[in-house]
């Protein structure tokens, strides 16, 4: 039923209530509504919010929401892990009721006397508070001398009203609201999740290329094991990022394995695909033997542990044809007319190497399957799973699989790489995934840019958290193929400072953009089906890489708590199409990128800032800091910049206030 004062349009609410809204651990979670009632008395609201042991935390008062009429926001903050709830508090406030007619009244001689009297009875009420509402001392000394001045008619009456507006008893009367027609609208469901779940900076590599040698005599190459690769994590971790994502780490079928760009003809030492699960030894629940054993994978996490590095695993629900399941869980699979099973395929693509489950069939030994796998590499250390494309699968199952996990390991993470229509990205989001791969590799000019920032971080922020990789080992965007090396300077630049959690596949900083045809964003020689053997200490001595870059972003990053949080991005303005202008802002903190889209061209433009989106005044300066080249400069409202792409091409400018 609508409350006697109405609450209507309340955010954030996902599927009617059904699920639970997005938030994170210190992240500030926008509450939003709609709260009016009839007439013109005036009325107040604040969100009362509820914490996983079902204390309830102590109020937040609602204020305007812009411009817009009738509505409100507050922001809560999270500070524990689990289910929360929130409830609206609206009410009849008399009050503000009384301050917005006094203000008219008495200064136009109107029911003077009779304004004063109203004054003092809504004073007594105040003053008479009890339980949460009594007074302090300090509070009730200023209640006390505002009932004298409005009981002194020896008093001028400019000099009365002006007791009774002093911003000492607005404070006070704020603190201890008198609630008439008390309406409770909720509960409403959000969880709060760790902060890994929203910020962190993540590497792809391929285990198997790690550490991976050529004979130069016969080009036989040896694979990289996770020994090997173990060797690798310190440079990682030296670059600044917390998570090591690795591909499927399984056994790899030999039965219609993928050569070399994923031709049909492989030769007797490809390794084939590694999405391509399950062999003679083993399925998702083994280890690929050319990789190690479990005590070595259990030393990797070790070590990625001790450089503060969390480990991703690839989870990938599907079957090489020699996949043990083929045998002992045909049901699993879809069996054609001529009683083959169905390979997986996506016209005119074919991936005859590999067989999607049919969760139609088993639904229940799935998901116990399921489950035991992903527990068993739990108890093995991995606290976040990648899961490859889960919107093939079905929503029921995900939320069933992911509350299982949620109940016992509240702390496990699953990254969502769904590269697929809106409504299932953000339903993943909402069924419980923690984030998801978003458009943003393709998103690459300016207003799309904008439009893309503006909805991931206040228009689907409650449904699902964006993580933006600049590349992947499927996804070379053209811009990198035809952008040279200024190009990954930007979309890095961009990817790090417009989302709290992005990624770079293993690569990126030696400017790999080749693809194996015009018109493709699958790289030539791709790592999928073939090792990869990079030198690293080569490019390293030579300087032919962008590994520095990606650390001192991932430094700014860390330095910065506006650039860990998602939902509070403000676009500003700049009069030239290719350059880019956005801020985030956290309290004092405050990052501001102006990034040039163009990777070819040196863009000389005007930069319009939203000082007070800044918390600034419009007439204020202030000192830009370049974190990039450290760099200052005096700005205000309106500073021009030029940036050439063969130096750098984005500002990264920290806002340092002047006195």
């Amino acid at each position: 039923m609508v409350g006697r004062i109405p609450v209507m349009d309340v955010s954030p609410v996902v599927d009617l209530g059904r699920q639970s809204a997005k938030a994170t651990v210190g992240e500030p979670m926008p509450v939003r509504a709609a709260v009016f009632r009839e007439g013109h008395d005036q009325l107040a609201a604040e969100v009362v919010a509820t914490d996983p042991t079902g204390r309830t935390r102590d109020p937040v008062r609602m204020r305007p929401d812009g411009d817009a009429p009738n509505r409100y926001v507050a922001h809560v903050t999270p500070d524990v892990p689990g289910e929360w709830t929130f409830e609206i508090h609206s009410w009849s406030d008399p009050v503000a009721t009384w301050q917005h007619d006094a203000g008219i009244k008495i200064p136009a001689g109107v029911d003077v006397e009779l304004m004063f009297t109203e004054a003092r009875l809504l004073l007594e009420r105040v003053a008479a508070g009890t339980g949460p509402q009594r007074l302090d001392k300090a509070s009730a000394t200023v209640v006390s001398g505002a009932l004298a001045a409005a009981s002194d008619t020896e008093r001028p009456v400019g000099a009365r009203l002006a007791a009774l507006q002093d911003p000492d008893l607005d404070e006070v009367l704020l603190a201890h609201p008198l609630r008439e027609l008390l309406t409770v609208t909720g509960p409403f469901r959000f969880r709060a999740d760790r902060t890994r779940a929203l910020f962190g900076s993540w590497y792809e590599f391929f285990p198997r290329s790690e550490g991976a040698t050529r004979d130069e005599k016969t080009g036989k190459v040896t694979t990289g094991t996770f020994r090997t690769a173990m060797e690798r994590l310190d440079r990682v971790a030296e670059m600044g990022f917390d998570v090591i994502y690795l591909p499927p780490v399984h056994p790899i079928g030999e039965v219609n394995r993928k050569g070399p760009n994923n031709t049909l003809t492989p030769g007797p030492d490809d390794p084939g695909s590694p999405w391509a699960i399950g062999s003679k030894d083993g399925g998702h629940d083994a280890i690929h033997p050319d990789l190690g054993t479990f005590a070595d994978f259990d030393a990797f996490v070790a070590r990625a542990r001790e450089l503060d590095l969390e480990v991703a695993l690839d989870l990938a629900l599907q079957a090489a044809p020699d996949h043990p399941w083929v045998t002992t869980h045909p049901q699993f699979f879809t069996t054609r007319a001529d009683g083959t099973i169905a390979y997986a395929e996506n016209p005119p693509k074919k991936y005859q190497d590999i067989y999607p489950i049919n969760f139609d069939n088993d639904p229940s030994g799935i998901c116990r399957e399921v489950l035991r796998i992903v527990r068993l590499w739990m108890s093995h250390g991995v606290r976040i799973f990648r899961v490859d494309n889960p919107h093939t699968k079905p929503l029921a199952f995900w939320e069933w699989l992911l509350a299982e996990v949620r109940r016992t390991d509240p702390d496990v993470i699953f990254l969502s790489e769904a590269f697929t229509k809106p409504a299932m990205m953000h339903g993943l989001g909402a069924v419980g995934y923690h984030q998801s791969y978003t458009y943003f590799t393709w998103r690459t000019g300016k207003r799309e840019i904008e439009d893309y920032l503006v909805e991931v971080s206040s228009e689907s922020d409650h449904l699902m958290r964006p993580n933006f990789f600049v590349n992947t080992p499927d996804i070379l965007h053209a811009y990198l193929q035809y952008g040279g090396p200024a190009a990954f300077k930007v979309r890095a630049a961009l990817a790090a400072t417009g989302s709290p959690s992005w990624g770079v596949y293993a690569g990126y900083e030696l400017f790999e953009h080749v693809a194996v045809k015009p018109g493709s964003e699958e790289y030539l020689d791709s790592e999928k089906y073939q090792i990869r053997i990079r030198d690293w200490k080569k490019h390293d001595a030579e300087g032919t890489t962008l590994a520095p870059y990606l650390t001192r972003l991932n430094e700014i990053r860390r330095h910065h708590p506006a650039l860990q949080l998602l939902r509070n991005v403000t676009i500003h303005h700049s009069d030239d199409d290719q350059v880019l202008v956005f801020s985030k802002r956290h309290g004092d903190d405050v990052v501001v990128s102006v990034i040039n889209l163009d990777p070819h061209g040196t863009r000389e433009t005007m930069v319009h800032l939203d000082m007070p989106a800044l918390g600034l005044d419009w007439h204020d300066s202030f000192v830009a800091h370049d974190e990039i080249t450290g760099a200052d400069w005096s700005w205000s409202a309106h500073n021009y910049v030029r940036l050439d792409p063969g130096w750098e091409p984005a500002h990264i400018i920290s806002v340092r206030r002047t006195r």
